[in-house]
């Protein structure tokens, strides 16, 4: 794995890719570092997916490990860290019956890949990740990346430049949420009560004294099968929200990922 030199000239602000929130820290399957460039991940057994150019809508080289589409990561041309995936079959239900994602919800974060449903979040600027890619002064200098971008379409320019302060996305459409220690501050996107939950945005923000140091999806079906995703009932979400959506207002089960992008993370609190 990867090590970061803490230096004041190239002290990481992201410095760790982690996923999957646990009420115990030290159970293997919580709180995972994932593999920063694509030379560790190869090592630790995962395996490309598609090559840079090689998918219509994304950019990057997409890999996988045991076939496991909840968490795919995308390295960029030079080999390091540049986004992150997360992909369902084409036949997930919702808890009431209906086909999952929405129909307005395709194309817009979901986006058609194969036999996939994919939502991709970048922590570079997706438009050089398949060409110029970073440098090793940058991944030194920033680690994972200093921004992040939610592709919210088909174009590698559909994407939701993500505010890195709090005080920023306080005035954007964002809707703030509460705080969960270990976590931090939730927002969501334009929450409302009276919603229908195919407006419901799938991502969600967590920012810690006033910084973005994680995200996560949330979605609105159980999606059964990997080790790496969280399964929350909707009866916990006024955890997580000020506002809860009535639609959600019935017994279910969401499907969470938190990731993380420092090794602070149990050092989030309210």
């Amino acid at each position: 794995m990867t090590l970061f030199l803490y230096h004041p000239k190239y002290n990481a602000k992201w410095d760790n890719l982690r996923v999957t929130w646990g009420m115990d820290p030290f159970n293997p399957n919580n709180f995972v570092s994932m593999p920063s460039t694509e030379q560790d991940a190869m090592s630790e057994g995962w395996v490309m997916k598609s090559d840079c150019n090689a998918a219509r809508h994304f950019n990057g080289k997409k890999y996988w490990k045991d076939d496991d589409p909840s968490v795919m990561l995308i390295y960029d041309v030079s080999g390091y860290i540049a986004g992150i995936q997360i992909g369902i079959s084409k036949d997930v239900k919702t808890w009431s019956g209906e086909n999952y994602p929405f129909q307005q919800q395709i194309n817009a974060p979901f986006v058609d890949d194969g036999d996939l449903y994919v939502i991709t979040a970048y922590f570079t600027d997706p438009a050089t990740v398949s060409t110029a890619g970073r440098i090793q002064l940058d991944f030194n200098s920033h680690g994972i990346g200093e921004h992040l971008y939610i592709q919210n379409g088909t174009l590698l320019t559909d994407v939701i430049a993500v505010p890195t302060r709090e005080s920023e996305v306080e005035s954007t459409g964002w809707t703030k949420g509460k705080c969960f220690t270990s976590m931090g501050v939730y927002y969501w996107y334009n929450l409302d009560v009276g919603m229908p939950c195919s407006d419901l945005f799938p991502v969600f923000l967590l920012y810690n004294e006033g910084e973005l140091s994680a995200f996560g999806w949330a979605l609105q079906t159980n999606v059964a099968g990997s080790q790496r995703l969280e399964h929350q009932p909707t009866s916990s979400l006024s955890l997580f929200m000020k506002t809860v959506p009535s639609c959600l207002d019935y017994p279910g089960t969401m499907t969470t990922l938190h990731i993380y992008m420092n090794t602070r993370y149990l050092l989030n609190k309210c």
